[in-house]
């Protein structure tokens, strides 16, 4: 079995690591914000990366071979067959999401979201000079197709070409969007003419209780895009490549875009994450052991040291949402953890406004130092 993904130390990672998680706040700070694991590398892409520079293959990228390799991890994992020659390499899931808007979208155009998600999207949409229009999550946490139709129908009689931002799986909430929801939401988006493109970075990372349903399987999706990478499951933020998918309606619109677009996927970014989808299946089905058992950790840390404190096991992801609303730290939980506790996770309310009152916990690092952790919130909270 060989050494634990996670058995990386506190005092090694302080030392080794230059990324932003490490080094964006003071060396006091214990930092599980961004979603960046505390994680040993998987040795193929190790493997790959070294010997693609040892023999100078460093020029530009060569895509359709990592085009494939997603494509075939897809067909493996759960089912979903897509043809590699209709995709479009791109650097990263968000670049690829930015040039989408662009296209299906006007200047001041909507975008439309389900709060709270990913906290980057609202970014996005601004960069981009459309606006954001929430159709919130329903209280369980899910998708509200009645809210959803209710924003639909308000912008066809606005008669402004709308994109829905689909989070699949759901950060921060971990959520696992069901067939039947996604498929409500194919039909509603069919019906109102919004063009539905799918983040599905977080694939991967999904645990054996639930099944992950890519959109683009979903009958009546036939119109929709997804954009994915494998940077989120084997950790490679920093060896930039993404991929979009068009579904068999779409592929006319994404061939609209500029070849320029293509030229961002790092070529060692394509060589790592073709071999993380090649001969990395086993190390990432590892991960998500470990990361279970340290979700079940925090689980029983926070039902221990954090009384008030609200904690939902997520089916997916790394990402634990905390809902601090009973315990009086107001609006941003993570402000006042950062400042008297030391430690710094993402507030709650840049994920929209539903977001007061939480944080997310990045819960992929080793249990040692999620016990050092929550002893540091327990102790705001005393």
């Amino acid at each position: 079995m060989g050494q634990r993904i996670f058995d990386v130390s506190l005092d090694e990672l302080r030392r080794s690591r230059t990324s932003v998680k490490w080094r964006a706040h003071a060396p006091d700070v214990l930092p599980l914000f961004i979603a960046e694991m505390d994680a040993a590398p998987c040795p193929a892409v190790v493997d790959a990366v070294t010997s693609a520079v040892a023999r100078g293959d460093t020029g530009y990228a060569w895509s359709l071979p990592y085009a494939s390799a997603c494509a075939s991890f897809a067909d493996v994992e759960w089912g979903w067959s897509f043809d590699p020659g209709r995709t479009t390499s791109v650097a990263d899931v968000l670049t690829g999401v930015v040039h989408l808007i662009g296209l299906f979208t006007e200047p001041g155009g909507p975008v439309v979201i389900s709060s709270p998600v990913y906290n980057a999207f609202f970014d996005v949409i601004a960069s981009t000079g459309r606006r954001v229009v929430d159709a919130p999550l329903g209280a369980n946490g899910e998708l509200d197709l009645e809210a959803l139709e209710r924003v639909f129908g308000e912008l066809q009689t606005e008669r402004a070409r709308a994109v829905y931002l689909l989070s699949n799986p759901h950060n921060p909430t971990g959520t696992v969007h069901s067939l039947a929801l996604l498929g409500g939401l194919a039909t509603l988006a069919d019906e109102y003419g919004v063009q539905v493109i799918s983040d599905e970075i977080h694939g991967p990372l999904v645990y054996d209780e639930v099944v992950f349903t890519p959109y683009l399987t979903v009958p009546g999706s036939e119109r929709g895009i997804t954009v994915t990478s494998a940077s989120k499951a084997w950790n490679l933020a920093g060896l930039k490549a993404a991929v979009i998918v068009p579904g068999p309606d779409a592929v006319a619109d994404v061939g609209r875009l500029h070849p320029l677009v293509t030229y961002g996927a790092s070529h060692l970014g394509v060589i790592a994450q073709t071999a993380a989808y090649t001969r990395g299946r086993e190390w990432v089905h590892r991960l998500m052991g470990e990361l279970g058992d340290n979700r079940a950790l925090l689980g029983e840390l926070v039902a221990t040291r954090l009384p008030g404190v609200g904690f939902v096991a997520p089916p997916s992801t790394y990402l634990a949402w905390l809902d601090f609303r009973r315990v009086g730290l107001g609006d941003d939980p993570a402000a006042v953890l950062l400042e008297r506790g030391r430690v710094a996770l993402s507030p709650g309310p840049t994920f929209g406004r539903s977001g007061a009152g939480f944080a997310r916990l990045n819960f992929a690092t080793s249990p040692e130092i999620l016990g050092v952790a929550v002893d540091r919130i327990a102790a705001c909270l005393d």
